[in-house]
């Protein structure tokens, strides 16, 4: 589980007791559960996260510095001791009782994704951007769903993996600012001839940060987005809607408009009554305005 700056030790706490009830079940079960804080800023969260070490079979390890998204997922492998491997992101909850029997039952698959189902009070979110673009935005979908397109539908959140394959396949150490580095690991599994298995057995996804947070994780991941376009085509629709515009001639007025207008925008998007529509558009004029200046002697 990697982790920055995300109380974790209840979710770790939630896994260790499920391990621990499917071995007083009789069943074999040799686990270890290990937390990487990658460069954590906040001391307090750190202090909190250290409980894991209390926890069987757990160990907390803090890093001190930011290795890094796909990094730190790389690190973790090599620090693991046995055959399979379930990353879990840190800001997830364990809403099955089952979760981890039901990724057990899979032996024989190379990777599995579970999936997530997005929690919490809708009124009370009403007006938070995350809340309303994962509701309404995200396609998470079931795994009959998912199955169709198990390379795009791809995500690190939660997924198991045999650690051979994570060692041969490692994530890309090129992406340490935030997004995608899951998109481009879905692609090299494919690439590779490595299958994903997508099952119904999701965590819940119950954090939603403000929306001045959301926007700076949004703009960040479009600046990542735009950087490694190449080797993401066809693995993104924002890729893909530039793409159309660029042949219809409108990458010019589509990167004037995003000049003109991102601030007005992106004033709408942090603030307390944001237009998912202007999301959408927002994203699309920043990266075609990011490659234009890439394309720029």
């Amino acid at each position: 589980m990697p982790c920055y700056n995300n109380e974790c030790a209840p979710l770790a706490a939630r896994l260790a007791a499920q391990a621990e009830a499917i071995i007083r079940q009789g069943r074999r079960l040799r686990y270890e559960i290990i937390v990487a804080d990658d460069g954590s800023t906040d001391a307090l969260i750190i202090n909190k996260n250290r409980l894991i070490d209390t926890l069987p079979n757990s160990r907390y390890i803090v890093k001190g510095y930011n290795s890094g998204r796909a990094a730190i997922r790389n690190y973790l492998a090599r620090a693991a001791r046995y055959a399979r491997l379930l990353f879990i992101d840190s800001d997830m909850a364990v809403c099955s009782p089952t979760y981890l029997v039901d990724y057990l039952r899979l032996d024989s698959a190379d990777v599995a994704y579970g999936g997530y189902t997005v929690r919490g009070d809708g009124e009370a979110l009403r007006h938070n951007l995350r809340y309303i673009y994962e509701t309404r935005h995200t396609k998470n979908g079931t795994a009959a769903e998912r199955n169709k397109h198990p390379y795009n539908d791809f995500h690190t959140s939660n997924f198991m993996i045999k650690r051979t394959i994570m060692l041969d396949h490692p994530f890309d150490e090129r992406f340490v600012r935030y997004g995608y580095e899951d998109v481009l690991f879905g692609k090299t599994l494919r690439r590779s001839g490595v299958m994903i298995t997508h099952i119904d057995n999701p965590l819940a996804f119950d954090t939603f940060e403000t929306n001045p947070q959301f926007i700076a994780k949004t703009e960040e991941g479009t600046a990542t987005l735009a950087e490694f376009s190449d080797e993401l085509r066809g693995y993104s629709t924002l890729i893909t809607a530039a793409e159309r515009l660029a042949r219809l001639h409108l990458i010019k007025p589509v990167t004037l408009f995003y000049k003109i207008f991102s601030k007005t925008m992106k004033n709408n998007l942090t603030g307390n009554k944001p237009r998912l529509l202007l999301l959408n558009i927002y994203k699309l004029g920043m990266f075609c305005s990011l490659k234009s200046r890439k394309r720029q002697p």
